[in-house]
């Protein structure tokens, strides 16, 4: 086989004139060359076949970098970071290497699980992703500083929401509606009769009430403390007396009660001044509420929501199965 290099090479030395050196071959000759040189041919015809192919099958190179696991130096500065939180000091070669272990054996289930599809339909992992949508939601809502001005203006117009609960210091007797039955109430009011005008610490009020399964004494309690124990109408009626007599029956859960308030501090709204601190963490939560909302609002707008049809719409939570609706 004829070699063309050497050709040209000859045909270049032959056309030099006599008693001259031939010229070195110029970069025309040498690009001719590598254009005839077959391993240039097949290179390129590799590059072509791998992009064919590429294009023909693109889940095969997804498959490739799925199976490729690379941990940048980042990764390792933040499983490093994290450690040193944890335990107030830096890792351990050993321990870096278990953390590095840890990282990829989690990465490999994760690319698995997906894999396998386990992610479909899971309402675990929807709400884990609506969270972490949430949470990119609050990062991007970056919040202006208000002015003082401003926070008054806004406590103004949101001032129940500071309110100070009012408290409550109280005994009772306790008149039971298992023991008494329909006589509870009956039984209360008289005893109200013999108690009027004696002091709260009478020896004849213990003898004419039942005892009862908790206190009998409440001391600085607010009305939602009150609730937990005797209910709301109790409390209602609770905040409405006035100290230092006898009064009631006043019913509960349990049954009918006559109190005796030793002190009562009614609800009030603070000064801004009380508040300040709280009114600025409650401005902040309202502006980044509605940050929220309105990009969530953006996102809605580009959903088309299809419900099955307007009577399983309007029978939703009425008890009736949907599944007897026809489409």
């Amino acid at each position: 086989m004829i070699d063309a290099a050497r050709v040209d090479s000859c045909l270049d030395k032959s056309d030099a004139p006599s008693g001259e050196p031939a010229p070195g071959p110029t970069a025309l000759s040498r690009a001719k060359r590598w254009l005839r040189e077959p391993l240039l041919h097949f290179i390129l015809a590799g590059l072509a076949l791998f992009a064919f192919y590429r294009a023909l099958n693109p889940a095969a190179v997804e498959q490739e970098n799925r199976s490729r696991i690379e941990l940048t130096n980042d990764d390792l500065r933040q499983l490093e970071v994290r450690w040193t939180a944890q335990w107030r000091r830096p890792p351990t070669r050993e321990e870096m290497r278990r953390l590095v272990e840890s990282k990829v054996r989690e990465e490999i289930l994760y690319r698995e699980a997906l894999a396998l599809g386990l992610d479909q339909g899971d309402t675990i992992v929807k709400r884990r992703m609506a969270q972490k949508m949430e949470f990119l939601a609050e990062d991007m809502s970056d919040l202006r500083e208000p002015d003082k001005e401003e926070l008054k203006d806004w406590f103004e117009k949101n001032a129940p929401r500071f309110t100070v609960p009012g408290r409550a210091s109280f005994r009772h007797l306790y008149f039971s509606f298992d023991k008494r039955g329909e006589r509870a109430r009956e039984a209360a009011a008289g005893a109200l009769d013999k108690l009027a005008g004696k002091p709260v610490d009478s020896p004849d009020a213990a003898t004419l009430a039942d005892p009862f399964m908790f206190q009998d004494y409440y001391g600085d309690r607010s009305p939602e403390q009150v609730a937990n124990v005797f209910g709301a109408k109790f409390t209602r009626s609770l905040f409405q007396l006035e100290p230092g007599s006898w009064q009631g029956p006043i019913a509960s859960g349990f049954g009918w009660h006559l109190v005796w308030v030793d002190s009562m501090t009614l609800a009030r709204v603070p000064e801004f001044a009380e508040v300040e601190p709280e009114v600025r963490s409650e401005w902040v939560a309202e502006q980044r509420a509605k940050f929220k909302r309105r990009a969530f609002e953006a996102m809605r707008a580009r959903y088309e929501v299809v419900l099955p049809n307007a009577r399983a719409t309007d029978r939703v939570g009425d008890g009736t199965p949907l599944a007897k609706e026809g489409p």
